[in-house]
């Protein structure tokens, strides 16, 4: 006797709707958290409160970076990054010296309240420290300015946080595109020396 195979039309089944009260979660990074403190983002965030021609937008930018963390009483001392926050709160624009205000005093209260939770605190090695120095000396030279000037720290700490905190290949290439550009283009020199342009556009322009 022959079989006979019958095939039934399949039925498509519909997609599952996705339930809107599901929770979705988020891993969370290492330096996400709160207590976790890289001193070099703080020291960046610093130099960035305390230039002269810093625009409102970065100054916001600064300030809602340091919301996100809680440095401890050691950073505090080191970095003396509550000193700079603390005289963002007089600042000539309401809206930051109101968030400073927010930062300062939920520093200030954490301190208060925890003052015994230990932090993770992230700091750079004394050879890329000194291979920084370098990179700031050949920027000064450049800017016709001193070494320790707000604005020289500001651009390589810029050109660091954007090779991802290593003194690698794109950090190299990005300094000597910034020095180049520094001694042979009078016109960017003058716009980043009065302000015009930001160090972050300045270097973000030349990152390699």
């Amino acid at each position: 006797m022959d079989k006979f195979v019958i095939q039934k039309p399949r039925t498509q089944e519909r997609p599952k709707k996705k339930d809107s009260r599901e929770k979705i979660y988020k891993q969370a990074t290492l330096e996400s958290l709160k207590r976790v403190v890289v001193v070099e983002d703080i020291k960046r965030w610093k130099s960035m409160l305390e230039l002269s021609v810093q625009t409102k937008e970065n100054l916001i930018v600064a300030l809602e970076e340091l919301r996100k963390k809680i440095p401890s009483k050691e950073v505090l001392r080191s970095t003396k990054i509550g000193h700079t926050v603390n005289k963002m709160r007089k600042h000539p624009d309401q809206d930051v010296a109101t968030l400073a205000k927010a930062v300062y005093t939920e520093w200030r209260t954490f301190i208060k309240d925890h003052s015994n939770k230990p932090s993770i605190e992230v700091r750079s090695d004394p050879k890329t420290e000194g291979l920084r120095k370098n990179a700031q000396k050949l920027l000064a030279e450049a800017l016709h300015m001193e070494i320790g000037h707000l604005l020289v720290e500001n651009i390589e700490r810029e050109a660091f946080h954007l090779s991802s905190r290593l003194i690698n290949t794109p950090y190299r290439r990005t300094v000597r595109a910034l020095v180049f550009a520094l001694k042979h283009k009078p016109e960017i020199r003058a716009q980043v020396q009065n302000g015009m342009m930001s160090p972050t556009t300045f270097v973000q322009s030349h990152k390699k």
